[in-house]
């Protein structure tokens, strides 16, 4: 549009720049060019000549000046002349359009002349050229090209060209600018007749054709998808199905016509078509085709696609489904078995999983699977039925090995033979690495010992925050492999726990198991910091644990930023394990501010502030404390010490009383002071001293008169230890034991002590029978045997302490002094003269 109006201007000023008359009225220049229209980067030349009466140059020197747009150009003028013609040589025009004007230079500079000059290219040949015929109402044939890559710069027309062979018939189409398709209607071709086909390009330049091309219009026809009319399975053809198909209704008329026809399946579960079709060439659509060797009892979808001899093939048709007739499962199952249980008990605690192997063969579609500890699995030897991938039972810890059968309603699978090993203790895995390649797929790395009895690795993972043991996976490699690609359907965010357990020849170590995700971000939530424990110049700060479904990843850091007011921010990492920092060297003027930042290895969240002080050290409080701490404990001790000193002999009596030892001891003082001792009356009763003889009797002739005799049988098959008080009986001792193999004894208990011989109350005996010799045995600690001096006359035979070789009557002595050298007997002949 720009370039139209400076011709137009350009025009106008030479128009005007004429003659004045209108007899004359011829312009005043004529501009001569080698061609207005020139190839790109070529050579222009042009010659400018002045009219003799134009009335810009009367009567004065004509000097001629060029300009190319608004650029002057260097000129020179023509020899042998008189200056009024003027020649200029463009070497190079790069423009693809420009205007290169006369002009002459009197007072100001007059435009006298001018012509536009364009340049450009001339036309490629078009490639590519083809066509395509419609079959549906109305019929075409649609025919395209590739004009080039290169633009001409100039107006460059194309015609399509055709020649119906049969009837040698042309036909021309002119299409508009810039278009490079055309679609020739159904009186410009016959389908079944070749013709030839090719295109034409003209501008200023030049023109060019492209290679013609041949065809049959019937063979170039697209045609609309069929439709699959039938997919099903054949009687008694295992792995075969049947399938009808039709064309569509505009181009049902080609049924009578073979035609060549491809046939994609898939499985019902799977989300790949076969990577090649199946041809079928030839079949006409009312001949159905047959697909064989594929799995029994297995759902397929089926698409198909036609076309003519060598025509486009028509768009895939729309998805059948058809199931093969069922046959017994073939193959072996893939199996990884976890075995546990408590060495005290008796069976064991068994999980199973298992999958298809590359050979099994379902051969249905309502597959189970029975797990028994029989080859041949029956009702008896069953321990599991599902249809899952997994199974969980309990056998006996004698049991080596189980069976597992795939299922369907055709039949049973060959058993596959699983082995039960314990676990066992050594692992040789170390250092499990897992890497994220993306949502769908882990790589797992693993280094390990060299063992001579390890046969492979087993690679196990199941989602964490699920229970569900279907959802675990598992993969078997060999010895020599230690890295692994695993895929799965990974939910980002999401924690998965793999493990690798390493294979001997009889068992299973143990694994290494590590926490993966597919991939990461910041947690979702972060916990409260709290304040454990202040003091002094020191805070220590705690915060609980991240849900594990909300940690989004895997915890690298714990950071804690404090501050003080108008102060530095400070920075403490803490233990993911450990969850606790302690900030020191505070300042107790001022006050704190401080927050948590969690970081996993896919981004970092902060937390919301809290705000603490620590209590400034008040020394004369803690030295009071001290000394007030230290004055009460002193008091204390004090206090224990005048106890246990002011009470030391009842302490001790309590805790370790004093046994009077008969050999040294005489009644008097028995009954004086150790008897008092001895007493464990509580502090609350009275007084009530108990005075003791010690004496035992033995082997004594005398008889008994029946009265005592009788009271001392009534309790001779009594075995406890004084425990039985003989009251009312006559002091004089006469018993003899009526247990030969015993040694009898009694104590004497008085009612007051012997200072008190006037004393009324009667004498006490305890009885005991014992088979220690007591004093019969240790002459050496026992007292001499004494004479009963109450009564003249004592025979030998009654000696009170037992029969003795010197036990010989005493002379008389003055009784005064018998009874102080010997009070014991003094008090046994006090109690003999009141009982007679």
């Amino acid at each position: 549009m720009i370039s139209t109006w400076a011709s137009v201007i350009v025009m106008l000023v030479a128009f005007v720049n004429v003659a004045r008359n209108e007899d004359d009225l011829q312009p005043c220049a004529r501009l001569q060019t080698s061609s207005s229209v020139v190839p790109l980067g070529s050579p222009v030349r042009a010659t400018c000549v002045i009219r003799e009466g134009c009335p810009l140059v009367t009567g004065q020197d004509v000097h001629i000046v060029w300009r190319l747009g608004e650029h002057f150009l260097p000129s020179s003028p023509v020899a042998n002349a008189s200056g009024r013609i003027s020649e200029v040589v463009i070497p190079s025009f790069n423009h693809t359009r420009a205007f290169l004007t006369c002009c002459v230079q009197a007072s100001s500079v007059q435009v006298v002349g001018g012509v536009e000059i364009r340049a450009g290219y001339p036309p490629t040949a078009p490639h590519a050229l083809s066509c395509q015929t419609n079959l549906t109402t109305p019929t075409t044939l649609t025919c395209s090209w590739d004009p080039g890559q290169q633009e001409t710069h100039l107006l460059t027309k194309y015609t399509l060209h055709t020649l119906i062979w049969d009837s040698n018939e042309n036909h021309t189409y002119e299409l508009p600018p810039g278009v490079h398709s055309y679609t020739i209607p159904r009186a410009g071709f016959v389908l079944f007749s070749k013709m030839e086909i090719y295109v034409k390009a003209v501008n200023e330049l030049g023109e060019a054709t492209s290679v013609p091309i041949i065809l049959e219009p019937v063979s170039a026809a697209k045609f609309d998808p069929p439709t699959i009319l039938m997919f099903q399975a054949l009687p008694k053809r295992y792995g075969c199905l049947t399938l009808s198909w039709s064309l569509s209704q505009d181009q049902a008329w080609m049924r009578g016509y073979r035609l060549n026809l491809e046939v994609r399946l898939k499985t019902a579960d799977s989300s790949q078509w076969s990577e090649q079709p199946i041809p079928v060439s030839g079949f006409r659509p009312t001949r159905p085709v047959q697909q064989c060797r594929l799995l029994h009892g297995t759902r397929y979808l089926a698409q198909i696609r036609v076309r003519y001899k060598q025509s486009p093939w028509s768009d895939w048709s729309s998805s059948q489904s058809g199931v093969t007739l069922e046959s017994a499962p073939t193959g072996r199952l893939d199996s990884w078995m976890r075995v546990s249980g408590d060495p005290m008990h008796k069976q064991l605690n068994i999980h199973l999983f298992w999958k298809p192997s590359k050979q099994f063969h379902a051969n249905g579609h309502n597959v189970s699977y029975v797990v028994s500890v029989q080859k041949l699995p029956g009702e008896k030897g069953k321990v599991c039925s599902t249809m899952e991938n997994y199974c969980s039972f309990q056998l006996p810890r004698r049991a080596k090995k189980v069976y597992m059968s795939a299922v369907n309603a055709a039949g049973k699978s060959p058993p596959t033979e699983v082995r039960i090993y314990l676990a066992k203790a050594p692992t040789v895995i170390s250092d499990v690495i897992v890497t994220s390649l993306d949502d769908r797929s882990l790589l797992v790395k693993w280094g390990s010992l060299v063992s001579s009895t390890l046969t492979g690795f087993v690679v196990e993972w199941t989602p964490l925050l699920e229970t569900d043991l279907s959802l675990t996976q598992f993969e078997k490699t060999d010895r020599n492999i230690t890295s692994l690609v695993i895929t799965g359907s990974f939910e980002p965010y999401k924690p998965y726990g793999i493990s690798v357990y390493p294979r001997f020849k009889d068992g299973i170590g143990l694994p290494q198991t590590v926490t993966a995700y597919s991939r990461q971000r910041a947690p979702s939530m972060i916990p409260k910091m709290t304040i454990r424990k202040a003091w002094d110049s020191r805070v220590e700060l705690t915060w609980d644990e991240i849900p594990f479904d909300q940690r989004n990843g895997i915890i690298q850091n714990y950071k804690v930023f404090y501050w003080a007011e108008k102060g530095p921010v400070n920075v403490v990492n803490a233990d993911p394990k450990d969850r606790r920092v302690v900030l020191k060297d505070l300042n107790s003027v001022y006050l704190y501010e401080a927050f948590l930042a969690v970081s996993s290895y896919g981004g970092s969240l902060n937390g919301s502030a809290i705000h603490f002080k620590t209590e400034p050290f008040d020394a004369v409080a803690v030295v009071t404390i001290v000394i007030v701490s230290g004055f009460g404990l002193s008091l204390l001790i004090i206090f224990i010490v005048v106890t246990c000193s002011s009470n030391q002999k009842k302490l001790k009596g309590r805790f370790w009383p004093v046994v009077p030892d008969p050999a040294n001891s005489s009644i008097k003082r028995w009954t004086s002071e150790s008897s008092q001792d001895t007493h464990l009356a509580s502090d609350s009763e009275e007084p009530n001293p108990i005075y003791l003889s010690h004496l035992s009797f033995l082997d004594l002739p005398v008889k008994l008169s029946k009265e005592d005799d009788d009271l001392w049988l009534n309790h001779a098959e009594a075995t406890s230890d004084l425990g039985e008080s003989i009251c009312g009986s006559p002091c004089s001792p006469g018993y003899s034991g009526s247990n030969s193999d015993s040694v009898p004894y009694a104590t004497v208990i008085f009612p007051g002590p012997c200072s008190s011989p006037t004393s009324k109350g009667p004498c006490v005996y305890l009885r005991s029978e014992s088979t220690q010799p007591l004093l019969e045995t240790q002459e050496s600690f026992s007292p001499r045997c004494y004479q009963n001096m109450a009564t003249d006359g004592m025979q030998r035979d009654q000696c009170f302490f037992g029969p003795s070789h010197d036990c010989v009557p005493a002379e008389e002595v003055d009784p005064d002094i018998l009874w102080d050298d010997f009070p014991f007997l003094r008090a046994l002949a006090m109690n003999d003269t009141e009982n007679d």
